[in-house]
């Protein structure tokens, strides 16, 4: 990593690759952002992000939320893993306090997060956001982050966003000079007396719930802050208004998920936990020697897993060229593989497959599964040589369990003359 002084910006040492090149979604959102106000001809539009990290929250516990484990992984690095998967930011910053500095630098080092420079924080979250801008601006010496045009600013505690709603905000962004997600008031709003007594309410359906992500052009919201006033930077807490009051730039609302709810409480935390558990069972990628054959075990196996399993996607994929392809299936949070062996005696596909998923370093991000099916042909394969293979399975599997790899292994006999598709 790249030392320099604890309160300029810091680019991190990019780790090994753990996600794909743009594929055909990601290029079309290039594409959008390229055309999005722009004249033709000119260069992609220049984004990058903001995250403050710098609070300690109203959780109650002795670590900041963001510094929480959530399946024994900080939540911050969810939401950067879910903020690097838009290639088109070209830079991140995330803003934590000086004491944990060395406790940030640490996860992006375990887990290999790109493109992310930090910041050290201010005493208020609008004070932690300037810094984070600061660091963008072109005015600084010896600094490697260049001045974007626009730039989003996310809570580092949001990490279930997609970058569907965060191209719709840069976008919105780029046309409006401010965006930013909204989502309905789930409760009336109430303001009260000073004696504590009912002054007035809010009519539910006309307000809406300020979310994020934000974006803005990158001169206004950085004017909006060299403006700001000192009440303003120790205690408010909406970019939007502070565009509107110190820019007179009204922001464009964008209609965001529900999925864009913020971690705040230690229960919370168990709710984070339970939707990750949901989206990464979500998807079993069928490994197999040939994609060619209809008549593969492998493509039987995958008829029955969709009808069986309707709610999960069923993919299969072929281990010659799989080198692109579990790349591919990991970025959309397939953690859970099949590994058909039948042309090889021991277990060669299983083997190629944990390989590539140990070179990959896909399980510093999640737990993986894999389940390791074997045909053995009864007539062929004496009782000695089973219990062989039964023996290298349980093997292996404590190796890769180190590894957070999870082997399990299913030993299927059959005779030739009932199988003809191998």
């Amino acid at each position: 990593m790249e030392q320099g002084q604890r309160s300029g910006s810091r680019p991190a040492e990019p780790g090994p690759c753990l996600s794909s090149p743009c594929g055909a979604d990601q290029a079309a959102s290039v594409s959008l952002l390229s055309a999005a106000g722009a004249e033709p001809g000119s260069r992609t539009l220049a984004v990058a992000a903001v995250l403050p990290a710098g609070g300690c929250g109203r959780m109650g516990v002795p670590t900041p939320k963001q510094f929480c484990p959530v399946l024994e992984r900080p939540l911050i690095s969810y939401t950067l893993q879910a903020m690097e998967r838009a290639c088109w930011i070209k830079d991140i910053i995330v803003v934590v306090t000086g004491e944990n500095m060395e406790a940030m630098e640490n996860i992006i080092k375990k887990y290999k997060h790109k493109r992310i420079s930090l910041v050290e924080a201010g005493v208020t979250r609008h004070r932690s956001i300037f810094n984070g801008l600061k660091a963008l601006a072109d005015n600084q010496p010896n600094s490697r982050l260049s001045k974007p045009e626009v730039v989003i600013i996310h809570d580092a505690v949001r990490p279930f966003f997609e970058e569907d709603i965060l191209l719709k905000v840069v976008t919105a962004a780029k046309e409006h000079g401010a965006a930013g997600a909204v989502r309905p008031l789930v409760s009336t709003v109430i303001s009260p007396s000073a004696d504590g007594c009912l002054d007035h309410s809010l009519e539910r359906a006309r307000h809406r719930a300020s979310e994020m992500p934000q974006a803005f052009l990158f001169d206004v919201i950085y004017e909006a802050y060299q403006q700001c006033s000192d009440y303003d930077l120790e205690f408010g807490t909406e970019c939007l208004q502070l565009a509107l009051k110190y820019c007179h730039i009204k922001a464009k609302l964008v209609e965001g998920s529900p999925d864009l709810w913020k971690v705040t409480y230690k229960r919370d935390l168990y709710a984070a936990e339970s939707i990750i558990k949901e989206r990464i069972s979500q998807e079993i990628c069928i490994v197999m020697d040939t994609k060619e054959n209809k008549e593969h075990i492998g493509h039987l196996l995958e008829e029955v897993l969709k009808t069986e399993l309707n709610h999960i996607h069923v993919r299969s994929q072929a281990l010659y060229n799989a080198g692109s392809d579990i790349q591919h299936i990991n970025l959309e949070q397939c953690c859970n593989f099949v590994c058909v062996n039948v042309k090889e005696p021991d277990f060669q596909e299983t083997q190629k497959l944990m390989s590539m998923l140990e070179e990959s370093n896909f399980s510093i991000l999640y737990s993986i599964v894999v389940v390791s099916v074997h045909f053995l042909d009864f007539k062929l394969v004496s009782p000695s040589q089973k219990m062989e293979s039964l023996m290298w399975i349980r093997e292996f599997a404590k190796k890769m369990k180190k590894r957070k790899i999870l082997l399990y292994g299913l030993l299927i006999n059959y005779s030739q003359k009932f199988y003809h598709g191998c």
